[in-house]
């Protein structure tokens, strides 16, 4: 099972630096299922070529699961004959996860520029099984900005009636981050195949989220990638779709609530719907950024411009200006707004700059209003006093809106384990007596008045999914509507 990654231009052996692997070293890495070999068949400054052999173990494999596998079926000749040794599957998606983590997580210590590069690269996996054949991989791939080429592979190329088989050889050519393109692979190879090696349970929900941050949830073909990643299992395809919106903050709007499977139930088209929770957050943090009079607005933690984009439209807002630590979010923020076509009247309205919450900054000061949707669960514990006086202290918008996760709330979502957060960046996840503590005391500290209010249904019992603050300065306080229990 072979996968070759190159890369072409000027330096482009700095590849090597990225993926933390030396080009003039084989390496291998022990896997549960067999070994993963990788080496470079080319490494000069013009061109770089990266490889992936993963030699599998199909009897070791099934020595390894016979115990706990049905009797029928640890002992069935296809335990042993099969084309996991010669196909891209989930074993080589979980091989290119553990091998190239560094990489695909957007670190790279020794050349930290590098993660944020884009690369002309070229991917090459000779044998893939596709479900869907040809149109199937340009269906997954080719949203993603790849030209994608996929030829059938024949069942024998000497008896041309048998026809097709249902693998492809597949080769995908683009300019992509190599974060990125490695998460597309390590979600779409298994997706292609809609099979994996493993049980499929809750847990693949947070790998699937966690993988396809920052391009699932906008990927027009998302609902398909969700259900055949996580073995057409209904509830978790659903699930993945909730949190892909929640947590990457796409345009709401274009991110529907998943359906069920046509086998499962009838879709009632009469019935009402109800917004996706990140659209109904959008428009509350939008409905009191207006009712507060703005005309300037700042978006601290702007990520991929969701809120800028809706406040945009409005000609009410003279000035905006969205700020995040995450140069790859302002890159997509600048991309989803148009800011090289958009109109010189428009585009005078409208700056993004690169800034953390945590430090006083200028740039962010003399606002009208300013938002922290969905950021402050992000920051560690002891950064947020940091947080406040930059925010509140030097900052100083007349208008302050927060959002976070409820925690009391997570309850409710079924494939959420006990315990656990709804992403897996969260530093923490505050119940509503605890946020309400917590925005009390910065309003006292620095003079804001504060008001709690609840964003999406408003659950009798645990409140809630999430929590609205707004903070508005020198003046007296309000009533709490939907505060603390």
């Amino acid at each position: 099972m072979l996968l070759t990654l190159s890369a072409a231009g000027p330096d482009a052996a700095d590849l090597g630096y990225l993926l933390h692997k030396h080009p003039g070293r084989v390496q291998a890495f022990d896997q549960s299922f067999g070994v993963a070999h990788v080496f470079y068949p080319e490494a000069s400054d013009e061109r770089c070529t990266v490889a992936l052999l993963l030699e599998v173990d199909p009897v070791g494999l099934v020595r390894q699961k016979g115990r706990s596998a049905p009797r029928d079926v640890a002992f069935s000749l296809a335990q042993y004959v099969n084309d996991r040794p010669y196909a891209a599957s989930s074993m080589l998606a979980v091989a290119l996860g553990k091998v190239f983590r560094t990489a695909m997580t957007g670190r790279c210590e020794l050349r930290p520029e590098l993660p944020a590069r884009r690369w002309d690269l070229n991917v090459h996996v000779p044998a893939v099984p596709c479900r869907g054949g040809v149109e199937a991989a340009v269906r997954l791939f080719a949203p993603l900005g790849w030209q994608v080429d996929a030829r059938p592979v024949p069942l024998d190329p000497t008896v041309p009636a048998w026809g097709d088989s249902r693998y492809v050889d597949l080769r995908l050519t683009g300019t992509q981050r190599v974060a990125d393109a490695l998460s597309h692979l390590y979600v779409l190879l298994p997706t292609l195949d809609a099979s994996k090696h493993y049980w499929v349970g809750s847990d693949e929900v947070t790998k699937l989220v966690r993988a396809g941050e920052g391009w699932l949830a906008a990927h027009p073909a998302r609902e398909e990638i969700a259900r055949r990643y996580l073995a057409h299992r209904t509830s978790l395809a659903t699930s993945a779709i909730e949190r892909l919106a929640e947590v990457d903050e796409t345009r709401p709007e274009t991110v529907d609530d998943a359906v069920a499977e046509p086998e499962d139930a009838a879709v009632d088209t009469a019935a009402p719907t109800t917004p996706p929770l990140a659209r109904q957050r959008l428009d509350a943090v939008v409905a009191q950024v207006r009712e507060a009079g703005a005309r300037s607005v700042v978006d601290l933690g702007c990520g991929e411009g969701a809120l800028l984009s809706e406040l945009l439209r409005d000609p009410a807002y003279e000035r905006l200006l969205g700020v995040d630590v995450s140069a790859r979010a302002l890159t997509t923020a600048a991309r989803r707004l148009h800011l090289d076509t958009l109109p010189e009247r428009q585009r005078r309205r409208i700056e993004l700059a690169h800034s953390s919450v945590t430090y006083r900054d200028a740039r962010v000061a003399g606002f009208d209003a300013a938002v922290l949707m969905e950021v402050i669960e992000h920051v560690d514990p002891p950064r947020l006093a940091a947080l406040e006086r930059a925010v509140l202290s030097a900052a100083a918008p007349a208008t302050l809106v927060v959002t976070t996760p409820n925690a009391e709330h997570n309850v409710r979502y079924p494939t959420l384990e006990a315990g656990t957060m709804r992403h897996h960046d969260h530093r923490f996840e505050w119940t509503r007596a605890e946020f309400a503590a917590w925005a009390q005391a910065a309003a006292d500290r620095h003079g804001y008045a504060v008001t709690l209010l609840p964003v999406g249904p408003d659950d009798p019992e645990v409140g809630p999914p999430t929590q609205m603050a707004v903070f508005r300065r020198g003046t007296a306080p309000m009533s709490h509507e939907g505060g603390a229990r």
